[in-house]
């Protein structure tokens, strides 16, 4: 697992992002029903709401995400990506998926050992 998120962060980093962002543009593309608030985005990543302005703003002067004035309440934003910042986010999701499929042997038996570790420890716990 070590190995794949120190894979992750040389992704994220060599095309000039930080992994927060690139976790912030994954959530803000995928929120269900289109339109995220900067609070969504900090209950989504488990940030104050001062720390995810502070990542909106970073993804904002790079280009990469906007905020639009909430049409339904006007103390707040709704969050989503430029042209620019989807394009990198559909480069950098291929990028992390070719090392997840790269990494699948190793990463399915470290789930088999946790399995079995719970199993051990837990014989009358659900299974997965």
């Amino acid at each position: 697992m070590r190995r794949f998120l120190a894979a992750s962060e040389t992704i994220s980093r060599d095309a000039g992002v930080t992994q927060q962002q690139y976790q912030a543009m994954l959530a803000i593309a995928a929120w269900p029903g289109g339109a995220m608030s900067v609070k969504d985005l900090s209950e989504d990543l488990l940030l104050t709401h001062h720390a995810a302005v502070q990542l909106v703003d970073r993804l904002a002067k790079a280009g990469l995400a906007r905020r639009v004035p909430s049409s339904v309440d006007r103390r707040s934003v709704e969050l989503s990506l430029t042209e620019s910042g989807a394009a990198l986010l559909e480069v950098l999701a291929n990028l992390h998926l070719a090392e997840m499929l790269r990494r699948e042997p190793a990463l399915s038996t470290s789930l088999r050992r946790l399995r079995r570790l719970r199993s051990a420890s837990d014989p009358d716990g659900d299974k997965c």
